[in-house]
């Protein structure tokens, strides 16, 4: 069975959309980019066209690439006072002259709805409240969607990274999954992916899940999204992977279209 984000990510946007509506709510959001990556623009335009069907006020701040940390932070510093503006967020990748850890924590943690600073990650892991990062907490959302129980299988991530791999651990530490993490160092990763109940594959790498690679039956979440000759590809090889798995998500049209998803509930019902 296909895991469809974008039939889960709709249902999302059109219960966030009642919910304003019933409510009378107002809510602003500010991006900020630096430069001109042309996946940012995509995936910018993505984020104002969700924006503009819930009626959320849509603020675009584009910066040359020669700018400064200290200017960007300070643009921060503005939308962090502005009470008009209840979320935050600062488009990645950034120039490698600048310092993302210094800037994104110069984001109110309450306005914080990529769930990145440092705050929000320790409330994660402390199991305090807070804004979870939207691409891990839109992979658990669409699990509980399809009524995927977790309890006591084996989890396998491939991927460490802050973004999606790290937060992870913690979500399905919560869901009582025994969790294992792969990542670049991992010595003949087949012998963990085979065994795996639920895989969640990050890494950025053109179909470095093959068939072979699955155990029959299982849960399998592809979060890669690699572009070769115009055409997007995912982590895992869907074609015959999906002949084995259960379960398993497409590219595109699975954990991209949840993650747009969650950043806007994560500022709604932040507030809710």
């Amino acid at each position: 069975m296909i895991l469809d984000g974008k039939l889960v990510s709709n249902k999302i946007k059109e219960e966030l959309k009642d919910y304003i509506q019933e409510n009378n709510l107002e809510y602003g959001i500010a991006v900020i980019q630096v430069g001109d990556d042309p996946a940012s623009n995509v995936y910018i335009k993505n984020k104002k066209k969700v924006a503009e069907y819930l009626n959320v006020n849509f603020n675009h701040f584009k910066f040359d690439l020669d700018i400064t940390d200290d200017i960007v932070i300070r643009k921060i510093e503005s939308l962090n006072k502005d009470k008009k503006i209840n979320g935050i967020i600062v488009q990645l990748p950034l120039p490698d002259h600048l310092n993302v850890d210094k800037i994104i924590n110069a984001i109110d943690e309450t306005k914080d709805i990529d769930g990145l600073t440092i705050k929000n990650c320790g409330n994660l892991f402390s199991n305090n409240p807070g804004i979870i990062s939207c691409t891990p907490y839109g992979i658990i959302k669409l699990l509980e969607y399809y009524n995927i129980n977790l309890e006591g299988k084996n989890a396998v991530i491939v991927g460490r990274s802050k973004l999606v791999g790290k937060p992870l651990i913690e979500l399905l530490l919560r869901k009582n999954a025994t969790v294992t993490v792969c990542h670049s160092k991992t010595k003949h990763l087949k012998d963990y992916t085979k065994k795996a109940d639920l895989l969640i594959c990050a890494v950025g790498c053109k179909h470095l899940i093959t068939k072979n690679m699955v155990k029959r039956g299982s849960i399998i979440v592809d979060v890669g999204i690699n572009k070769v000759d115009n055409k997007l590809y995912g982590d895992v090889d869907f074609k015959h992977v999906s002949k084995k798995a259960k379960y398993i998500t497409p590219v595109p049209g699975g954990v991209g279209p949840m993650t747009v998803a969650l950043l806007y509930y994560n500022l709604i019902k932040k507030e809710s």
